[in-house]
């Protein structure tokens, strides 16, 4: 009986140990979740599959490659993380390590998204105003959020209006939706290049495509100088939607029913 003792306090502290790692673990999907971050774990964990199949396999040339990769991926991690790390130290210097809740993630109608939405775009057209609505969708856009001025407000469409009235503190930036509430206005995005895109676009425009091409979002643009509504997805813009058209666009892309179905949709100016 007395190794009893000793053997019960090892078995404590691997619990210990193993408690500790998990909630490491949890609290780095907290912080990477809603960012372009979790694409590039899902790539990093199919590339070490990849490697322990090749290497049970004897594959020794693809081995050796996957090897290459993952030793200049391992390399990039701080600067293809770098968001992600600023964001995780500035958590830990607030105190607000759960500042991020998985529970928060709203169940919403997506019916009701698209239709608020789609009054709201209707307002700010009548009026000549410009505004830039993104919608996220799988790939998370906390990083912009971050940068941007908190709201994580309901959506609706008298609240959209207001924030792009001209000569306000937030008309210039952007407004990113998600699930149901308006997340953040004021959000400041990347510009695609005016040579790539090929046409004379406002900066709205640029930053539509250009958020469109780095995620999955869905940007919605209101030209100021014409009233016109368009569209980004995917790096490509579609301009000049009515009513109607902007609607089913943005159910084939909202409503989970037909979410795949809209990622099938081609773009064409």
């Amino acid at each position: 009986m007395p190794g009893i003792p000793g053997q019960w306090d090892i078995g404590i502290l691997n619990v210990v140990d193993v408690l500790i790692v998990g909630f490491l673990l949890y609290w780095l999907w907290l912080l990477i979740r809603r960012t372009r971050a979790v694409q590039l774990v899902k790539g990093l964990l199919v590339l070490l599959v990849a490697k322990a199949v090749s290497s049970k396999l004897g594959l020794q040339a693809v081995s050796w490659l996957l090897n290459q990769a993952i030793t200049a991926l391992i390399v990039a991690l701080p600067v293809l993380f770098q968001p992600e790390l600023r964001r995780a130290l500035e958590s830990i210097g607030r105190g607000r390590v759960f500042a991020a809740s998985p529970f928060r993630s709203p169940e919403y109608q997506a019916s009701r998204v698209v239709e608020e939405l789609v009054r709201a775009v209707e307002m700010l057209r009548r009026e000549r105003m410009g505004a830039l609505v993104v919608v996220e969708r799988r790939t998370g856009l906390e990083e912009y959020v971050a940068a941007g001025v908190r709201l994580d407000a309901v959506l609706s469409a008298e609240l959209l209006f207001n924030i792009f009235v001209p000569r306000t503190p937030l008309h210039d930036g952007a407004v990113i939706i998600r699930g149901d509430r308006i997340a953040a206005a004021g959000c400041f995005l990347p510009l695609a290049e005016a040579s790539r895109t090929g046409l004379e676009l406002g900066t709205r425009h640029r930053a539509a495509i250009a958020i469109s091409e780095q995620s999955d979002a869905a940007a919605i643009v209101v030209s100021e100088e014409t009233g016109r509504v368009s569209l980004a997805l995917e790096g490509v813009l579609l301009g000049d939607l009515d009513e109607g058209g902007l609607r089913a666009r943005l159910s084939g892309l909202v409503c989970p029913s037909r979410a795949d179905a809209g990622r099938r949709l081609r773009w064409r100016i």
